[in-house]
């Protein structure tokens, strides 16, 4: 026992400066959910979420977000592709819980009978959301939750989306 309490402040301290640092890249992989046109006919599609994100200090930062899901609509088999940029907004006074936030800009691709279109179409896509992050260890942090607002505009008409991810963050290099 009075080893281990010897021991205890060299356990603690590094543990507690990788906490504070601020990684220089985040990278993002993990499984999303989208909820389609959830003003009207919605359904849901499976897929995967990645981004790249730099920061730029420990508060701000750039984004760039892409993701791809499958699914039904009407019982025909569809899927989605978004992919935007944005600025990114952090939290890091906690050590080891980061909330965020995000607003991005993009292109949306519906597939053939994606919200009753025929042939595979591309439009503009506005992403808002945000997260929180749990560091789990110095370069590894758990993605609990993400939750995005997507609005897109097929046939005409304005659909109003959601995007549920989750996963691992991996956390590269340390800003300065």
């Amino acid at each position: 026992m009075r080893k281990l309490l010897i021991l205890l402040p060299f356990l603690i301290i590094p543990v507690s400066t990788w906490a504070q640092e601020t990684p220089k890249y985040e990278i993002f992989g993990g499984y999303s959910g989208f909820a389609a046109n959830v003003n009207n006919s919605s359904f849901y599609m499976n897929g995967v979420t990645v981004s790249a994100q730099e920061n730029l200090n420990s508060w701000f930062g750039g984004v760039l977000d892409f993701s791809t899901h499958f699914g039904t609509d009407n019982h025909l088999k569809t899927n989605a592709q978004t992919i935007s940029y944005g600025p990114v907004f952090s939290y890091r006074k906690a050590k080891i819980i980061v909330p965020f936030a995000h607003a991005m800009v993009g292109v949306e691709r519906g597939g053939t009978n994606y919200l009753n279109i025929s042939q595979p179409e591309e439009r503009l896509a506005v992403l808002a959301g945000g997260g929180l992050d749990v560091k789990l260890l110095p370069r590894i942090a758990l993605r609990l939750i993400q939750v995005d607002y997507v609005y897109s505009g097929f046939s005409n008409n304005r659909q109003d989306n959601l995007r549920f991810s989750a996963g691992v963050v991996f956390l590269l290099g340390k800003k300065k």
